[in-house]
């Protein structure tokens, strides 16, 4: 229901599928297929302004096909249904929906994000050279990130010893920090305790269990959470927990900090690679891209409303303070 609303809503701007399908034919116009979870937090417009400074306007000379899914398990029937239209290529918006968009076909071209390494995953051969229908952006490309990301946590927080990651077990995504948190944690003499949610619904018994066991909180990049970072915060703020995400769009929300890429970054720079697919180059050649560059943002109302003094070298290593 929630996903059939936000396509009507979207009606004004882009046309249904089904007159998508049909318009294709008569006008020639090429389609691209997205496929994607929380459309409140998808990068929709970085997309779209990533398309019209290339020169492409939705209804003019090109058709976006637009497909939400609720959850995970919707996300293979979405992508057969897109595939079905035959859309010159197809963007997705996460991990799942890149492999679920895989799955349904071999040879669309497929631009996509993973916080896995999609050698591993089966989506590319190569980084350098894909040798598939897929390339896109591997957004976890530095293991690193994960110790970075405890490491500022800690600096944030001094003297905190537990640490409480939520992780969504059913979202591939995730699959990396399951398997680096432990030994992270122990390199920096964190007692880890790792809290599994795979829907909304969840929250509140997750962060009961937080408010028994940790002091602050690893918040993965998830896409279930970032659709519901504005509950996450408040439900952090309410118990008093500090906490760490990955995209800046949480310390916007309330959050404590967060360091990682650039959600719109990466959705306009994958514009460019819709853009060259268009034109007829082959994804099969197009490198899979790695973000080079990551953005530190701190919320200092939120520190200071939990009671901590952020330290000078701290803040003058933020990419935006929050004020």
């Amino acid at each position: 229901m929630r996903r059939r609303s936000f396509l009507a809503g979207l009606a004004s701007t882009t046309a249904a599928w089904p007159l998508a399908a049909r318009a294709q034919p008569q006008a020639k116009i090429p389609i691209i297929g997205f496929l994607g979870l929380a459309p409140e937090f998808s990068g929709v417009e970085a997309l779209r302004a990533g398309l019209r400074d290339l020169g492409y306007i939705e209804g003019r000379n090109v058709i976006i096909v637009w497909q939400w899914a609720g959850n995970v398990e919707q996300l293979p029937k979405l992508a057969a249904e897109l595939v079905a239209l035959q859309p010159a290529v197809i963007r997705a918006g996460s991990t799942a929906g890149l492999v679920a968009a895989h799955n349904a076909t071999q040879t669309i071209p497929l631009v996509g994000a993973t916080l896995e390494d999609p050698i591993a995953l089966g989506l590319v051969k190569s980084i350098r050279r894909p040798g598939t229908n897929v390339t896109g952006t591997w957004v976890a490309g530095d293991d690193a990130l994960v110790g970075k990301r405890l490491g500022l946590l800690k600096d944030v927080v001094p003297g905190v010893s537990r640490v409480a990651a939520i992780v969504n077990p059913g979202d591939s995504s995730d699959a990396p920090l399951l398997r680096l948190l432990p030994a992270t944690a122990h390199a920096l003499d964190l007692k880890l305790l790792v809290i599994e949610v795979r829907e909304a619904s969840e929250f509140p018994v997750a962060f009961a269990n937080v408010a028994r066991d940790g002091q602050a909180l690893f918040i993965s990049s998830s896409p279930l959470f970032a659709s519901h970072r504005r509950e996450i915060v408040a439900m952090a703020a309410r118990l008093h927990l500090p906490a760490i995400y990955g995209w800046r769009e949480f310390p916007e929300a309330g959050g404590l900090v967060s360091y990682g890429p650039s959600l719109p970054d990466l959705y306009r720079e994958s514009a460019t690679m819709v853009d060259k697919i268009l034109k007829g180059e082959n994804p099969a050649d197009l490198p899979v891209e790695v973000p080079t560059r990551f953005e530190l943002v701190v919320n200092l109302k939120t520190a200071k409303a939990l009671g901590l003094k952020v330290s000078e070298p701290f803040l003058l290593l933020a990419d935006e303070v929050i004020e």
